[in-house]
C-alpha cells in the first residue's frame, strides 16, 4: 500500500524543491542559434517549453543536455527544448558541444540579458548559476525552476522531470483539431 503512494510522494518532494523564480510570466526573447536562425519564445506558445541556461564547459549541464535529448525523444513536439549560453561560450564552442554530445535541440546565444531576466539578476543578486532549468507551461508561465542541487538531481537526470512533464501534459488541453 505504501509503495503505491511512493511516486506521488517523490513528485511532491520534487515540486517543493523547485526554486523561487517560478509562478510568473516567462520573459519574452528572440535569440539566434548556431545557424543564426532566430527563436522567439512566442513561437512556442501552446507547448510546454523547457528552457535550460547552461555553459558548454559545465559537467552538470552535459548531464542535463542528455536528459533533454531523452525528453525530445519521449515527448516529441509536445515539449520544446531550448538551451541558452552566454559569453564566454561562442559559436565554435557550441558547435563542438553539439557534435560531442549529439545535441538535436537548439542552443541559443544570449549576451546575458535573457539569463538575467529569468534569474532575476540585480546588483544585490548578481549571480547566474548553471545549469538552471525553467519549465514554462503552454500559456507562457514559469511553472517550475530548478538549479542543480543534490535535492534536484532526479530532475537533471530525467526521472523527476518526466513526472513533472507528464503532470503538465495531463493539465494541458490538446490544440483544436488535435488529440
Amino acid at each position: 500500500m505504501v509503495i503505491r503512494w511512493l511516486p506521488a510522494i517523490a513528485l511532491a518532494s520534487l515540486l517543493m524543491a523547485q526554486g523561487t523564480l517560478s509562478n510568473r510570466r516567462a520573459p519574452g526573447f528572440s535569440l539566434p542559434d548556431v545557424e543564426m536562425r532566430q527563436h522567439d519564445l512566442a513561437d512556442y506558445r501552446g507547448r510546454i517549453v523547457l528552457l535550460d541556461i547552461m555553459r558548454t564547459q559545465c559537467p552538470h549541464c552535459q548531464t542535463l543536455s542528455r536528459t533533454l535529448e531523452r525528453v525530445k525523444q519521449r515527448y516529441g513536439d509536445k515539449v520544446a527544448v531550448l538551451s541558452i549560453v552566454n559569453p564566454p561560450d561562442n559559436v565554435n564552442m557550441v558547435r563542438a558541444y553539439i557534435r560531442e554530445n549529439k545535441i538535436t535541440t537548439p542552443i541559443l546565444f544570449d549576451c546575458g540579458q535573457v539569463a538575467a531576466s529569468y534569474m532575476k539578476v540585480t546588483p544585490q543578486n548578481p549571480t547566474v548559476n548553471v545549469p538552471h532549468l525553467f519549465v514554462i507551461d503552454a500559456d507562457g508561465w514559469i511553472r517550475h525552476d530548478y538549479a542543480y542541487t543534490p535535492q534536484n538531481k532526479a530532475i537533471f537526470e530525467g526521472r523527476g522531470l518526466f513526472a513533472i512533464l507528464d503532470q503538465l501534459l495531463a493539465e494541458t488541453p490538446a490544440p483544436a483539431g488535435k488529440k
